[in-house]
């Protein structure tokens, strides 16, 4: 059992900056597929970054050159550094965890969630 806490997330001028954070506790962390998801209002969950138990990374197009997912296995913490925020940026962002990588269209596949941290970025 993995439990999954997001921090960081709040309100942002288009053009700014935002570090999420995620903590993991409870299971071996290190062993972990681990991710970023997004879901903004009226739209479907979308994936935004997967970092692999061997450090790759995935990123879905929108935010490439952008974002950067990085992960701390010794302290258990997953970040999503977010830079140029975009409007349509806006999101419910999650953390999630799974033994497996999926696809991002698989999102649902990934077994453990956060509960979700709010980005908003304003004009």
């Amino acid at each position: 059992q993995v439990q999954l806490v997001e921090s960081g997330g709040g309100s942002v001028q288009a053009g700014g900056s935002l570090r999420l954070s995620c903590a993991a506790s409870g299971s071996t962390y290190s062993g972990y597929c681990m991710g970023w998801f997004r879901q903004a209002p009226g739209k479907e969950r979308e994936g935004v970054a997967v970092r692999g138990p061997d450090g790759t990374t995935t990123y879905t197009d929108s935010v490439k050159g952008r974002f950067t997912i990085s992960g701390d296995n010794a302290k258990n913490t997953l970040e999503l550094q977010m830079n140029r925020l975009k409007l349509e940026d806006t999101a419910v962002y999650y953390c999630a965890a799974d033994r497996d990588c999926y696809d991002f269209d698989l999102a649902a596949e990934y077994s453990y969630w956060g509960q979700g941290t709010q980005v908003t970025v304003s004009s």
